[in-house]
């Protein structure tokens, strides 16, 4: 015979297995049940024994696989009771016992709880399971025998004692559905038997405080109280509790047990419905939904895994390369996105961003009150919820809010990054790398003189001379976090001004890395540094920044010669580099001259050709040192190279995992490298 009826969540004891400590990672393994045989209170007619199966195809794992908490003393309606979790994929059954490691949470307030777990202080944890599917024999003379054969455990306790008080006591609260599966039928005449949800957990928790004997309340299952228990069956044999005397009218009786019928068909249709109602509003699958309500999941419990559910959805790295537009116009919420990063945008730099039409009815509003926005559109309420509770959902939900804080962060770290003033890109030449792999620069050489071909002569074959010189791209990165503080403190700087800040960086990260080159004088692939009088390209001696002295070094590079140390290659210079001390200089030597005194202070055309560079980072070196560089397009100098696809700073963000909030991470792919030293010319200046 089957029925099923409404169960509470039980809760029974277990214990640590302090030998099994791990302080590196502050886990220690628990044996969360070995199924003992323990004493129950009434839940309709007589008590009980229950024993859980311990064969692992009757255990349900998947929730304790998944991570399922390590509470402080089943306190599951307070974030702060949350000290650690199980560590995924440990749980396990093992010669008929429940083992799972336990990791304890790096939180301040958890440090005293661990060093009492490692000092052996706290040695009793408490599981807290559901029954899904009991069978119920009698053995002769004994108590009835309920073996729960299909059952779940979903979460782990630190206790200070080993049992629970309120273990075996039906709670109040949501129940679910458990099958009763009788092995035999009922026989004895004083026994009552059971009625579908016939009893509210009101009634149940007064009968078993009433029929329980004192030494049952409670309840252990380890080793020592489940022999006590057997001793006390063994002992004492159980009376059996006398019928309560029938209603005066049988009639009235009926109408009571319809009255709680009709209750408890109302509160699951009620349980059903708000599954269903979460599930659909935070746009979860409806076989998610389905599943809850199969399994029995209470209204508390199934609004904790939808949350779940949907925070693990959001955990996703997201990016936005590029806004798709459909057919027929823009989509609406692009829009409307796009009106509140520029109204934030504005509130940042009304100058840098100019306040759109479509934003205007978002300038005046908070971060708190866009958050509020955000998830009202998205279809969730707000009513009731506290600054923190807007926070949290706004920044861990469906909603558009972290994709608005992401492009408000990428535009301002955007913006920075390209008014920072790089000088290099003038005379140094761009490539894209496909890889993170060693990329290699052939410098050519010279192509061979023809020769004369005399009549019926044969064309002789020549080569191209070649030197090789090698490099890689480097990563290069950051991140920044938007918390929930930052909303509920309306700290608009947090995530503008800051990632202006990184995007400055970025930049001046590559200005150092090309300058650097310059100024540390590397070695080339042929062993000799780039400035060197081996190749022509250091002056024997200083000079000051002059006609004379710049005339020397233009017709040196113009001397240059190709790795056949013959051809002549005519470098035309189109840069003069100087360091900041010498930028004024740099000016008045290529400025036209309109009235010069004596004919032999007229700059020469050639040279007031030249594009000045001034950069502060040569100063570092020297101040007096300038340079001479031709222009990338006559031959190479020093190359850089960003990955494909990812020029400049890239950026992209998830919902955190290390902060309440979300993170934007700044990622440069970059590198550089000389690879002719032919191109350039250094004075060290005087």
């Amino acid at each position: 015979m089957e029925q099923t009826i409404e169960l509470p969540a039980f809760r029974r004891s277990a214990e640590l297995a302090p030998n099994s400590i791990d302080p590196e990672t502050r886990s220690v393994e628990v044996i969360w049940s070995t199924g003992a045989r323990v004493r129950r209170a009434a839940l309709f007619g007589e008590p009980h024994d229950e024993e859980l199966s311990m064969a692992p195809e009757h255990v349900r794992l998947e929730r304790l696989n998944a991570g399922a908490p390590f509470l402080k003393v089943h306190e599951a309606h307070d974030l702060d009771a949350v000290i650690g979790s199980v560590v995924p994929g440990s749980a396990r059954i093992e010669n008929g016992q429940g083992i799972a490691r336990i990791r304890l949470s790096e939180r301040d307030a958890v440090g005293d709880i661990w060093r009492d777990i490692e000092a052996g202080h706290i040695r009793a944890v408490s599981i807290g399971y559901q029954v899904h599917r009991f069978e119920i024999s009698k053995p002769d003379g004994q108590r009835e025998l309920w073996r729960a054969v299909d059952w779940t455990p979903f979460e782990i306790s630190a206790v200070p004692v080993g049992a629970d008080p309120a273990a075996g006591f039906r709670a109040k609260g949501e129940h679910h559905d458990c099958v009763l599966h009788r092995r035999d039928a009922p026989t004895s005449q004083g026994e009552n038997p059971m009625t579908d949800k016939t009893q509210t957990a009101a009634e149940t928790a007064e009968q078993s405080n009433t029929t329980a004997a004192p030494e049952e309340t409670q309840m252990t299952d380890d080793k020592t109280g489940a022999a006590d228990t057997q001793t006390r069956a063994a002992d004492t044999k159980p009376k059996a509790k006398p019928m309560p005397d029938p209603a005066p009218e049988g009639r009235a009786s009926s109408i009571d047990t319809d009255l709680l019928v009709s209750e408890a068909r109302a509160q699951e249709r009620e349980r059903v419905s708000t599954i269903h109602g979460l599930a659909d509003k935070l746009q979860l699958e409806r076989g998610f939904a389905d599943d809850l309500i199969k399994r029995g999941v209470s209204i508390d419990e199934a609004r904790r895994l939808i949350l779940d559910q949907v925070a693990a959805k959001a955990d996703e790295t997201r990016t936005f390369p590029h806004v798709s537009i459909p057919l027929g116009g823009r989509d609406a919420t692009v829009t409307r996105r796009e009106a509140i990063s520029n109204a934030l945008l504005h509130r940042y730099s009304p100058t840098l961003f100019p306040l759109e039409d479509a934003a205007r009815e978002y300038r005046g509003m908070t971060l708190m009150e866009l958050a509020r926005e955000s998830l009202e559109t998205a279809g969730a309420s707000t009513r009731g919820l506290s600054r923190d509770e807007v926070a949290t959902r706004a920044l861990h939900s469906t909603s558009d809010f972290p994709e608005i804080l992401a492009a408000v962060t990428n535009k301002t770290l955007r913006q920075a990054y390209e008014a920072y003033p790089r000088t290099f890109p003038l005379f140094c030449r761009q490539v894209l790398a496909t890889d993170f792999k060693a990329m290699h620069r052939v410098q050519l050489g010279e192509a061979p003189q023809l020769l004369k071909v005399g009549e019926s002569g044969e064309f002789k074959r020549g080569t191209l001379g070649e030197s090789k010189e090698s490099y890689r791209i480097e990563t290069y990165g950051r991140v920044v976090a938007i918390t929930r503080q930052v909303l509920i403190n309306d700290d608009l700087d947090a995530f503008t001004r800051i990632p202006a800040m990184y995007g400055n960086s970025i930049a001046q990260l590559e200005s150092d890395v090309v300058w650097d080159i310059v100024t540390s004088n590397p070695a080339m692939a042929d062993g000799t540094a780039l400035f060197h009088s081996t190749h022509k390209n250091l002056a024997s001696s200083g000079a000051a920044l002059g006609v004379d002295s710049v005339g020397l070094a233009r017709a040196a590079m113009r001397k240059q010669t190709g790795l056949d140390k013959k051809t002549v290659l005519n470098i035309r210079p189109a840069f003069l580099i100087v360091p900041a001390s010498l930028e004024l200089k740099a000016e008045q030597l290529v400025a036209q001259n309109l009235v010069p005194a004596q004919s032999a202070n007229v700059v020469p055309q050639s040279i007031r050709t030249l594009s000045p560079i001034a950069e502060p980072r040569l100063d570092a070196a020297s101040e007096t040192a300038w340079y001479l560089a031709a222009s990338p397009n006559q031959i190479d100098t020093i190359e850089y190279a960003y990955l494909e696809g990812q020029q400049g700073a890239y950026i992209e963000t998830r919902n955190g995992f290390d902060v309440d909030g979300v993170e934007i991470k700044c990622r440069l792919d970059f590198g550089a490298k000389a690879i002719d030293w032919r191109g350039l010319y250094k004075n060290p200046g005087a």
